[in-house]
């Protein structure tokens, strides 16, 4: 929010001497963030000039440039020769003229130059040219601007050049400081000067009946009508070609809005000034009363910016009897813009409901400066005093008449009392408040305040819906009794408290991933319901997830019941970098919701209240259950070519040994077993057991991408990814591990190949060699898997590296053999396995 200085001393007396950062400074402590400080960036010698008189010459290149003699005043010079292109006045018209020395925006300098075979001694000004409006087209004239000042005066002050606009952040809970009525409010507080209300009027009942108004909201927003007030008053015989005065576009200006036209510039004014966004209406386009009502299914509407929109039968409109003609609280629509032409406008001040708009707004992309109002809260007891200022300026500067014609419905919720608890207020904030300063302080906001047995009843005042229970309240006194009272305390840890198991395993296994040349990345949790269904089920059906009420992006709108997807946009915007070797990890929530479980938070603790058990519960209940899970992808290259040495392409084997590494870490036992998923390769994919004293359970996949899917994403070919369910690994693996002593005696190595149907998995023979061998075998390891000559058709040789230790003494190779041969005997049992010779 920008706030010209000169209009914010309208309504509060500035504390003598301030400069606008001292009014900065002021805001900044009742709770309003600095931002910039805004000028016109015009330097003098700017003064008001008067045409005595002019030669028009025609030039080479086709112009006409006129030579002028410009009366300045004896103080300037008294009479300059300037050489002006534009035609828009004549003889005895005072103008602004820019002197040599004199800076414009830009910045332009301007200084005495030959041109067209003149010296021409300074500039005459152009609106444009001074910063005050986008009119280039001709010169300014203060006489048609309703101006006569005194020749040789000083222009930039006259314009309202001289003004300076501090801008402030305004936070969503604090609407009302849109508006030069709410910041000049919050530097009363700050500075204890008196505060001017410029709603406080005598004329906003001078409303007859004639138009016809009503609200026909058959789909509220969360049960909430759309519209709660409804205010409209004409006025007739308006001059819409009127300029608009400097002062009030020179305000505009500052303020961040650029000047249009009288009537609109008029509207806007007074928004800025009572933060109730103003609609204009050409009466005289009007077809019988005004409805409220929501969009019907295919109806569109021609909005002021010239663009046709389709309507969402959510979106709140105001009709005729012909048909829309606005977005209600977002923008007008162009069927009945104020034009050049219009003499009677019918001023509209409503108040609609913030949640209605606020999604309007987004739905259309079509951000206004009355929407942002609107979603912040609209003081609904202003829409009075705001048409009655819009219809006063109106008559004063448009020269119009005020009609008795007009209309209102006011069906707005007053504000509900608020218990405040005797010593709430000391206790919530730390700092000593007697009764005395918490009435005051309340009072100063605009509450009305009772005194009771047990404390406080505090009605808030209309502008402030953000108050809605005793810790707000609370909040309030602390902000304005100025926050530099509140001591800085550093709360004592609790001792004797440290990482739980939990955190403490997560901690290992993220360490142990990034240590093995793992990056970690954080992906965003919104993904599409195809993403989700590709991944959050290794069947590919579709799977339960939770949609968002109000998604960021309306294409993501499900919380992720996979990390892998999140994954993969990270991988394509790796690749589309040039970064074409990657191994990322991720440790994030997913979300898994049960199939027919609505889920949504319903009432929340407020302020200080600490959550009984019952409330946890219920909390607890009404969000879907959040496993966290581990997940990582690999493509590219493992290992980088290097002299004397190919490079090592990236592939399934460093999923497995990721997940080996995940588990390890963790202390948990796992199997990798082949397996399936619908987004995997059928042939190159495995999934990942837990083993546990009562059994095995799956805890995840390994796998590379089908080679199509990784073709559409525009990955390479080769794209290895693990997922992992961390949570249930980690509750899996064992509380206690058995640390089994290092052996000093020296190791026996004997390798064992087989050869057993194609089809047969690798790791269910290897379990059967590691059952068969017994207690002397130390370690296994497939290392080979070989099918070509020397093989039968439809078999494979598989190699396994076999290590034999004993504890007590140094193992013979008879002893190691023969348990390697009882290892291939029960896989020839089994799998009906012949060792390879």
């Amino acid at each position: 929010m920008r706030v010209p200085l000169s209009w914010l001393a309208e309504y509060v007396d500035l504390v003598p001497g301030s400069t606008p950062e001292d009014v900065h400074a002021a805001l900044v402590r009742v709770g309003l963030e600095e931002e910039a400080l805004h000028r016109f960036d015009v330097t003098g010698p700017v003064v008001v000039g008067q045409v005595l008189d002019f030669a028009e010459e025609p030039q080479t290149n086709g112009k006409t440039i006129r030579w002028c003699r410009v009366e300045v005043g004896d103080a300037n010079g008294g009479v300059r020769g300037i050489v002006c292109g534009a035609k828009n006045f004549a003889p005895g018209d005072k103008v602004v003229v820019t002197l040599p020395g004199a800076v414009l925006p830009g910045p332009f300098p301007i200084a005495a130059r030959k041109t067209y075979g003149h010296v021409s001694d300074g500039m005459i000004a152009s609106g444009r040219e001074l910063g005050l409006n986008d009119e280039h087209e001709g010169i300014l004239v203060l006489g048609r601007l309703g101006l006569d000042p005194e020749v040789g005066s000083d222009a930039i002050t006259l314009l309202g050049l001289d003004d300076v606009a501090v801008e402030v952040n305004v936070t969503p809970d604090r609407g009302y400081a849109f508006s030069i009525r709410g910041i000049a409010r919050e530097y009363a507080h700050a500075t204890g000067v008196a505060f001017r209300d410029p709603a406080e009027r005598d004329d906003t009942d001078a409303v007859a009946d004639g138009v016809p108004l009503t609200i026909a909201d058959d789909a509220p927003v969360r049960g909430r009508p759309g519209a709660s007030v409804f205010v409209v008053r004409a006025v007739e015989g308006i001059d819409a070609g009127r300029p608009t005065p400097p002062w009030l576009a020179a305000r505009l200006r500052l303020a961040g809005i650029r000047s249009i036209s009288l009537a609109v510039d008029i509207t806007n004014y007074v928004m800025l000034e009572l933060g109730q966004p103003i609609h204009g209406y050409d009466l005289d386009k009007l077809e019988g009363g005004i409805t409220v009502r929501r969009a019907r299914q295919g109806e569109t509407l021609e909005t002021l910016d010239g663009v046709t929109r389709k309507l969402d039968p959510e979106d709140l409109l105001i009709t005729d009897d012909a048909g829309a003609v606005g977005l209600a609280g977002v923008m007008g629509g162009a069927k009945t813009e104020l034009s050049a032409a219009t003499t009677r406008v019918l001023v509209e001040a409503a108040n609609f409901d913030p949640v209605s708009i606020a999604r309007t707004a987004r739905r259309h992309k079509l951000p206004s400066e009355a929407s942002r109002r609107f979603e912040r809260g609209v003081d609904p007891a202003v829409a009075e005093a705001a048409a009655a200022r819009v219809v006063e300026l109106l008559v004063e500067l448009a020269g119009g008449t005020a009609s008795d014609l007009g209309g209102r419905v006011h069906n707005e919720t007053q504000p509900r009392p608020i218990k405040l608890p005797a010593g709430f207020v000391p206790r919530l904030i730390g700092v000593e408040y007697d009764d005395d300063e918490i009435e005051r302080t309340l009072t100063a906001i605009g509450g009305d305040v009772a005194r009771t047995d047990a404390g406080f009843t505090v009605t808030p005042p209309s502008w402030r819906p953000d108050l809605t229970d005793p810790a707000t309240l609370a909040e309030e006194v602390a902000r304005i009794s100025g926050y530099d009272r509140i001591p800085s305390v550093i709360p004592v840890a609790p001792p004797g408290r440290g990482l739980t198991r939990e955190q403490q395993l997560r901690r290992q296994a993220a360490t142990a991933l990034a240590g093995s040349g793992l990056t970690e990345v954080l992906a965003m949790p919104f993904l599409t319901a195809e993403q989700n269904d590709a991944f959050g089920s290794p069947a590919g059906e579709a799977v339960p997830a939770v949609k968002l009420a109000n998604a960021l992006d309306a294409k993501s709108p499900f919380l992720r019941t996979s990390l892998l997807p999140g994954l993969i946009d990270i991988a394509q915007r790796n690749l589309s970098r040039g970064l074409t070797d990657l191994a990322i990890y991720e440790f994030g929530l997913v979300f898994r919701p049960e199939a027919g479980v609505r889920y949504g938070v319903g009432s929340l603790p407020v302020g200080d209240a600490l959550p009984d058990a019952a409330t946890l519960a219920a909390l607890n209940a009404s969000i879907p259950p959040q496993p966290r899970y581990a997940s990582g992808l690999f493509l590219g290259n493992a290992s980088p070519k290097q002299p004397g040495r190919d490079a090592v392409p990236a592939g399934l084997g460093d999923g497995i040994a990721a997940a080996r590494t995940l588990a390890a870490a963790v202390g948990a036992r796992i199997d990798v077993r082949q397996g399936s998923h619908s987004s995997l390769h059928p042939g190159r994919t495995a999934e990942v057991f837990a083993l546990t004293s009562d059994g095995e359970e799956s805890v995840g996949y390994v796998g590379e991408l089908l080679p199509a899917l990784a073709a559409e994403l525009d990955l390479p070919r080769v794209v290895a990814v693990f997922e992992v369910d961390l949570d249930r690994l980690i509750s899996l693996a064992p509380t206690r591990l058995e640390v089994e002593p290092i052996s000093s005696y020296p190791a026996a190595t004997q390798d064992l190949s087989l050869v057993v149907p194609a089809e047969t998995p690798a790791g269910d023979v290897l379990a059967a060699v590691v059952a068969g061998a017994g207690e002397l075998l130390e370690h296994a390891q497939l290392v080979d898997d070989y099918r070509g000559p020397g093989v039968r058709d439809g078999a494979k040789s598989l190699t396994f590296a076999l290590r034999f230790r004993a504890a007590d003494r140094t193992l013979t190779a008879s002893e190691a053999s023969e348990a390697k041969l009882s290892g291939a005997a029960l896989a020839a049992e089994r799998f009906g396995a012949a060792v390879r010779e």
